[in-house]
């Protein structure tokens, strides 16, 4: 079964795709992103790879027969790809060259541009979940882009906030936020020619980072040659600050924050970002959303971004060393 179902307490699409609990397990000594494998070219940097198990894609199954005057289905149409980050099995975001990490985005630019010709597609969501705390169970090193047939409900808040501060100011949210954290500087971690690495004042993880472009653009592939370089050094610099917290390979979900495609004329109000959702509040505890969090959407951050500021920063003191060392 793959299908979208409709929510009407929150007018929003549910995906359902019951066919991904299929999934096998993998063989501990077999590795479908590896070359070898017989499923990937047996020399490459980054790679893309259509979904094995797609909740989305653009030949959808026919949905079951529930629907009702009251209950709405329609099909899960949409698109799902991997990303392949490396063709080595263990290697990390953090351990990756700059030059490597670049044509990871020069990949993922490429993936977006040919997503987005798809005009069913209305948002592409490019991310990576990390570790086994928040569920991954393929060490392989990849990220997935999702292209969705609706905007999703968190970017939909966004875009309307966002929207609504421009009418009212003719200035954009997100630039005035770094502006605003510029002024304050504590929590700002560290910053490039082209972006800015800070735990943003409403931040609603102990660690959850932004990174944002200094520079107001909508879309990841509006980047110059400068600015694909600098995110790939900020994307290397972030997830090691991260590593270096504890000493250990930090778990986290990065996700991408581009305007929706195919969807109208945002590029005024709406700023690229990323944010960071790591589920860990101290070295041994891990944050969990409880009932305030999943069931009314109530965040509550138990620390002080200010104080894990200062924690960050240290921490990415702690990776830059150990680069240097390994450079």
């Amino acid at each position: 079964m793959a299908e979208m179902r409709w929510h009407p307490l929150i007018k929003d699409w549910v995906m359902i795709a019951s066919h991904r609990q299929g999934r096998p397990q993998m063989p501990k000594d077999w590795c479908p992103f590896c070359p070898g494998s017989g499923r990937v070219p047996e020399d490459y940097d980054v790679l893309e790879y259509d979904n094995d198990f797609p909740a989305l894609s653009q030949n959808p199954p026919r949905p079951d027969d529930v629907a009702t005057d009251f209950f709405k289905v329609r099909p899960a149409y949409g698109k799902c790809e991997v990303i392949l980050y490396s063709p080595k099995h263990t290697v990390t975001l953090p351990e990756l060259s700059v030059p490597h990490i670049e044509k990871l985005v020069n990949l993922w630019i490429e993936r977006f541009e040919a997503m987005r010709q798809d005009e069913k597609i209305k948002y592409i969501f490019i991310f990576e979940n990390r570790g086994e705390a928040v569920g991954v169970t393929m060490p392989h090193p990849h990220g997935q882009i999702y292209g969705y047939p609706e905007i999703p409900k968190k970017l939909q808040l966004e875009l309307q906030s966002s929207g609504e501060y421009y009418e009212e100011h003719k200035k954009c949210l997100f630039c005035d936020m770094i502006k605003a954290e510029r002024n304050f500087e504590k929590r700002i971690i560290f910053e490039n020619n082209s972006f800015m690495v800070f735990l943003p004042f409403f931040t609603e993880y102990p660690y959850g980072v932004y990174i944002i472009s200094k520079r107001h653009l909508t879309y990841i592939n509006q980047f110059t040659a400068e600015e694909k370089t600098d995110f790939a050094d900020v994307l290397q610099k972030t997830t090691g600050m991260l590593d270096s917290l504890f000493g250990y390979k930090f778990p986290y979900m990065m996700c991408m924050h581009n305007g929706p495609v195919n969807s109208g004329d945002c590029s005024d109000y709406f700023h690229f970002h990323v944010e960071f959702f790591p589920p860990m509040r101290s070295e041994n505890q891990q944050k969990f959303n409880a009932s305030s969090e999943t069931g009314v959407w109530a965040h509550c951050n138990p620390t002080a971004p200010e104080d894990k500021a200062v924690e960050l920063k240290e921490a990415l003191k702690r990776f830059i060393v150990a680069d240097d060392k390994r450079s």
